[in-house]
């Protein structure tokens, strides 16, 4: 695999995970919650430089395509660690605790809270839920930018 070949695979991959998201959101019925969202904006920015980087020869552009795909990773890593309840999530789309607070205050939580939460598994393969198996392919496709950035 040359250089180019790499920044095609890395770029294609980030498409296709796209692709995927959208695909499960409009033909799937499974909308996204707020972390999903965020997981997309990163493959958007490494298929963008992509494009670029498959018409100049810059190594800065394969690094930052590298760190898009790295930080869409992370992202999913976050995502995974709030639907494992390792750790809280934003409370905009997580469920926070119901303790010391009054049945009216607990009402306007609950009614004020989105319909996608990000602390629920909405579907999962082998185990590995969406935002789970995100991070795997796109710490992957880092492989294949820093493999462009090496010049195979």
């Amino acid at each position: 695999m040359n250089r180019t070949q790499a920044i095609a695979a890395a770029s294609f991959g980030s498409l296709a995970l796209l692709l995927g998201a959208f695909a499960f959101q409009h033909l799937g019925g499974l909308p996204p919650c707020k972390m999903c969202i965020w997981q997309r904006y990163p493959h958007v920015i490494a298929v963008g430089i992509g494009l670029i980087a498959l018409r100049l020869r810059s190594d800065l552009l394969i690094l930052l395509g590298a760190l898009a795909a790295f930080a869409t990773g992370a992202i999913g890593v976050y995502h995974v660690g709030v639907e494992q309840g390792w750790w809280q999530g934003p409370t905009s789309c997580s469920a926070g605790p119901v303790g010391g607070i009054s049945a009216d205050e607990l009402l306007d939580q609950i009614l004020s809270a989105p319909l996608v939460r990000c602390d629920e598994i909405a579907w999962q393969f082998a185990g590995i839920s969406m935002a789970g198996w995100n991070a795997l392919i796109s710490f992957s496709l880092v492989a294949f930018w820093l493999m462009a950035f090496k010049r195979i």
